[in-house]
């Protein structure tokens, strides 16, 4: 449980403010698993960081990665 709240601290966080410690990691161990999945599902890490900066969401991302592992399996 301490894991999502420190997730969902950083998630919100103000970007003025410094990450803590604890968010920091939390946020680095969820985006390698993003990662991850990503290479599972044959998009690669720039394909991502498009998709993100076309306007899809982090949920809309997650919700496309789970679509194609599906087609995978």
């Amino acid at each position: 449980m301490a894991t999502e709240q420190h997730l969902l601290a950083a998630l919100s966080h103000d970007p003025v403010e410094p990450l803590t410690a604890a968010q920091e990691e939390t946020l680095r161990c969820a985006v390698a698993k993003v990662v991850e999945l990503g290479a599972q599902t044959g998009v690669t890490t720039d394909e991502m960081i498009h998709l993100l900066d076309s306007g899809l969401s982090v949920a809309e991302l997650l919700e496309y990665l789970a679509a194609r592992s599906g087609e995978i399996a």
